[in-house]
């Protein structure tokens, strides 16, 4: 367990096996956050913010984090206003369900589902699944209710249509289509790419595999936990 650096506002990186944690730690400290790599319930709760990273299956996740008594952490902190972020399969775990190798139930912060790309194709190729690699992420319209959230949002310092890094078979599906903060697309399958909501943000790609533009979520993320931190003091 990594003990907290002088540096403050401290973010807690869960620790429950199936993260990219030393990535993720080493760009939070690179925006100047002190970071725990953590799965001790009491200092997840006592830092000013929050993260769920994530790499790997659905159900195996939900069972760890079971089995470390975070479920009912997790929720304690999205309801607490502290900021919540979760990446890649961090994004995925916070919905309700998940149909990965059979039938999950998920954290249930955010209601909807998870489920696999549907025959991605571009033309007549049929892509592969998972989608590994680079691709665009698109502010989603003004219309769709979320579409104004992207400048206040850790997207703020990124353009729309940057490239960001993603690794992934599975998609997020969420029942409110107003926490959407953006979009992108494999092929012919348009599918959710971020979200926003409250407290919550969380990202389908891996913001620290993304090089300068994924700094860039980080150096924005900083920002509004540093704000909301001496809004709680």
């Amino acid at each position: 367990m990594n003990v907290l650096s002088a540096q403050k506002p401290r973010v807690a990186i869960i620790d429950y096996g199936m993260g990219n944690l030393f990535s993720v730690g080493q760009a939070c400290r690179h925006v100047g956050l002190g970071v725990a790599i953590t799965s001790s319930a009491d200092e997840i709760l006592e830092a000013d913010a929050v993260i769920l990273p994530g790499i790997g299956a659905f159900g195996d996740a939900m069972a760890t984090l079971h089995r470390l008594d975070l479920v009912a952490v997790l929720r304690d902190v999205a309801a607490s206003g502290k900021p919540l972020i979760g990446i890649c399969l961090g994004l995925q775990l916070l919905m309700t369900e998940s149909f990965e190798f059979g039938h999950h139930k998920g954290l249930g912060i955010i209601p909807g589902q998870v489920v696999r790309f549907d025959n991605p194709t571009e033309g007549l190729r049929k892509l592969k699944v998972p989608q590994v690699g680079w691709n665009n992420v698109y502010q989603v319209p003004a219309e769709n209710g979320n579409g104004g959230a992207w400048e206040s949002s850790p997207l703020a310092e990124i353009a729309d249509g940057d490239f960001m890094y993603f690794v992934h078979s599975y998609i997020a599906q969420p029942d409110n289509q107003n926490v959407i903060l953006s979009t992108s697309y494999y092929g012919q399958i348009g599918f959710c790419s971020s979200i926003r909501t409250r407290n919550i943000f969380a990202c389908q790609f891996h913001p620290e595999r993304s090089g300068v533009q994924g700094l860039k979520i980080y150096h924005s993320l900083a920002a509004q936990i540093e704000s909301n931190s001496h809004q709680r003091d």
